[in-house]
């Protein structure tokens, strides 16, 4: 992240968790303070920044990117059309690279906040990223250099992987399969753990092992190929215990269970970009 430039290079608008993962994790990898600066409209939240981080903060958002080479949306998505529509004039001056990680929110419509010429990038972190070990989706619009795009990638990566998509539609299904999907692992690991207290483990016992269990089959599949087909089988012994529960899971028909799921939160995350009006 380093360059000549003096002042902060990289302008957050939102001081929530994400850019704090982002900064925490940017630091962490090299960056000095020095080369951000945050908008943050709650006192506390801006004293807890420079606090932690040591970096610039504002309540005023123009001051916060002013000079910026990459300005970061992160800010509530109901409340970004107001945000950028204020910093309009100044992003239509400057033009820097325009990184979103608010949800749900279309290119279409950040372009009609700010006007043309700005180039955008979108993505889409999931919550693991609050601890370095996220998967964020990113989308570039066509505009966007190949500098800019890897820019955007070092940035994100500082809360895990990054892994780019090809339409931004995609990242419909992302936010289906990323980005809702640590609830999904929680809800199998709460269920598995509530069942064995029912077949009498002891609950702090029941937990313990669901969770690391939850932890350990993370590490295993990152750890391989990524075949998780083969994993599977690979766990699974002919007339075992392993094969007796998938069997059940087979009866219950677990296959059109998880496509329902999927596809009602790939569409409802459609339905949440349309209320923007695009």
């Amino acid at each position: 992240m380093k360059s000549q430039q003096t002042g902060p290079q990289i302008g957050f608008l939102g001081g929530g968790n994400m850019a704090r993962a982002l900064i925490g994790g940017l630091i962490a990898r090299g960056a000095s303070a020095a080369e951000f600066s945050v908008g943050e409209p709650s006192a506390q939240a801006r004293q807890q920044l420079a606090q932690e981080f040591n970096v610039a903060v504002s309540a005023d958002n123009h001051a916060a990117i002013a000079g910026c080479a990459l300005v970061i949306l992160a800010v509530k998505p109901q409340e970004a059309g107001k945000v950028l529509g204020a910093l309009a004039p100044a992003l239509q001056s400057t033009r820097p690279l325009l990184l979103s990680i608010a949800a749900g929110i279309r290119i279409a419509s950040l372009n009609r906040w700010i006007g043309p010429g700005v180039p955008v990038v979108r993505s889409m972190p999931n919550r693991p990223a609050l601890l370095g070990a996220g998967v964020t989706a990113v989308y570039a619009a066509p505009e966007v250099t190949a500098a800019q795009r890897e820019l955007a990638a070092e940035v994100l990566r500082a809360a895990g992987q990054v892994v780019w998509v090809s339409h931004e539609s995609d990242l419909d299904v992302v936010t289906a399969l990323s980005g809702s999907g640590p609830a999904y692992f929680f809800l199998l690991a709460e269920l598995m753990m509530q069942a064995a207290i029912a077949e009498g483990l002891e609950p702090q016992a029941a937990r313990q092992l669901a969770v690391g269990t939850l932890h350990g089959a993370g590490a295993l599949a990152s750890a391989s190929d990524g075949d998780l087909a083969r994993l599977r089988q690979e766990v699974t012994s002919k007339g075992g215990t392993t094969e007796a529960a998938l069997g059940a899971f087979a009866a219950a028909d677990l296959n059109s269970i998880v496509a329902r799921a999927v596809h009602a939160a790939t569409q409802r995350s459609r339905d949440l970009a349309a209320q923007f009006g695009d």
